[in-house]
């Protein structure tokens, strides 16, 4: 090349050469930042004060070595924060819609449903609810902690999960008494994330899948898994399942427990075999554009935070909108105002649905019972009580999740549309049977529009539940606590 050439050449050739310069190095530095300070958060997570021993439940001890974790965890008994339909603060369900009453007539939850508070009061709001009875109401089994403590990976470690399920929700009283934390998800020599809950990995055996051959950002959100998906208590012993036999979809367990022939209980008022969707989280997830994208449960609930040159994964879990800076926006350039604004647009078709369906089966129940007393047999009945048992399922499998059905908008807004559509050929087939049995139509409802009508509708006793319920906290859970004192040494109060 000639040196005339060379000369026209080198001013552009010369930029071209320092602008790559500075993007490569801009690259590399990136790069060794992120090898720095994965160095370091690795040593940070290694530098143990003193040895946790396995199945160690008490989360202080766990906070001696990790007291950032502890610290941010000991924040979710903070129950002041309240988003447009979720959040922390103490709602009581049965109060704000009274046609759950009615849906849960003979089922325990027509007692009392409150909001879900932080993980650190879930021994408390166990003990407390009335759900899981008093005194001289018989009690839920034992199947019913296995959520709720870390003190339940040791039992079921100690007496086989098996044993330990069919135990009645008494008989373990004294040993859980530390709220779900640390042991729940990490291993105690490595940190490593775990499976403690048995259930779980036996869902993916059953589906044909090794869990143990999950990848780490998989399993990020498996650990939620083991607590946050439906589930039902399998047989006389209480054993839990989760259904997953023929996939993650609510028609797919729909199916599942139609085969099983398996029904949580038997509704007071139109007699149908009835499901009780849990909170299938997991399940619902797994069809939205997060899960698509790669987005893992702690990346919204449990971001990660910087303290004092450390990056650490903040453990105040939560809704994303108490922190949309660390959570919805690192990967969303909108505004806070915008980002909050979009979720609550899609939080509010899905409750839109949500309580057309809860107002059409709440009817249904009613029309049947006076069915029933009015000379219906059994085969005039069962499709009718078919089509009430899947349109509740699947009301329930969207209320009972977290998030207003955020998790995954869409599919949420098509289980309630089904629900709703299953619900009301149920009215129209009571509406034809009615009129066939000489009783007027539409039928005359009872009044039902405030808790306390609701549940002297359906025959509760709240006066006697609450007396029993006051008596068993006054004195089967004092001495709970007292013995557990005596072999712990301490006891945290939450």
């Amino acid at each position: 090349m000639s040196e005339q050439e060379t000369k026209k050449r080198n001013p552009k050739f010369y930029w071209f050469v320092f602008i790559g310069t500075i993007i490569i190095v801009f690259l590399l530095g990136l790069f060794a930042s992120s090898i720095i300070e994965r160095k370091a958060e690795k040593v940070y997570t290694l530098q143990m004060v003193k040895p946790i021993n396995d199945w160690e439940p008490r989360n202080e001890i766990w906070g001696e070595n990790f007291p950032r974790e502890y610290e941010t965890y000991l924040q979710t008994l903070d129950t002041n924060f309240v988003s447009k339909h979720c959040g922390s603060v103490n709602i009581d369900y049965l109060e704000k819609y009274p046609e759950l009453i009615v849906l849960w007539a003979g089922y325990s939850f027509s007692k009392d449903y409150f909001q879900g508070r932080g993980h650190a009061y879930a021994i408390k709001d166990i003990r407390n609810t009335l759900r899981t009875g008093g005194n001289t109401i018989s009690p839920q089994p034992s199947t019913c902690w296995t959520c709720k403590s870390t003190d339940v990976p040791r039992l079921i470690n100690t007496m086989g999960a098996e044993n330990f399920y069919k135990m009645s929700w008494f008989d373990n009283g004294e040993q859980i008494i530390n709220p779900i934390g640390c042991q729940d998800c990490h291993n105690n020599k490595n940190m490593d994330l775990q499976i403690t809950r048995p259930a779980l990995v036996e869902a993916f055996q059953n589906m044909g899948k090794d869990i143990t051959k999950a990848t780490h950002n998989e399993m990020r959100s498996l650990v939620c898994a083991q607590c946050h998906v439906e589930y039902y208590f399998k047989s006389e012993g209480e054993y839990l399942t989760l259904p997953w036999d023929k996939g993650f979809s609510v028609d797919d367990m729909e199916k599942y427990y139609d085969e099983y022939n398996f029904s949580d209980w038997t509704h007071a008022l139109s007699k149908a075999p009835m499901l009780k969707a849990q909170h299938p989280d997991y399940e619902l997830f797994t069809t939205g554009i997060h899960f698509d994208r790669g987005v893992s449960c702690p990346d919204c609930h449990m971001p990660y935070k910087s303290e004092g040159g450390i990056k650490f994964t903040n453990h105040h879990i939560g809704s994303p909108l108490q922190n949309p800076t660390n959570s919805c926006q690192v990967c969303h350039r909108e505004e806070t105002e915008d980002i909050i604004r979009d979720v609550y647009e899609r939080q509010e078709k899905v409750e839109q649905l949500r309580r057309l369906c809860e107002k059409t089966i709440a009817i249904a129940h009613i029309e049947a019972k006076i069915a029933w007393d009015n000379g219906a047999t059994e085969q005039q009945m069962k499709p009718i009580l078919t089509l009430i048992r899947h349109s509740q399922f699947r009301w329930d499998y969207v209320a009972a999740a977290n998030s207003m059905g955020f998790h995954s908008p869409n599919e949420a807004l098509r289980i309630l549309g089904t629900s709703i559509q299953k619900g009301e050929e149920a009215r129209r087939l009571l509406a034809v049977l009615l009129i066939n049995l000489g009783v007027n139509y539409p039928v005359n409802l009872p009044d039902y529009t405030t808790k306390d009508k609701a549940q002297k509708f359906i025959g509760l006793d709240m006066n006697a539940i609450i007396k029993d319920k006051i008596e068993f906290l006054k004195t089967t859970v004092i001495e709970w606590d007292k013995k557990a004192k005596e072999r712990q040494g301490s006891l945290m109060e939450y």
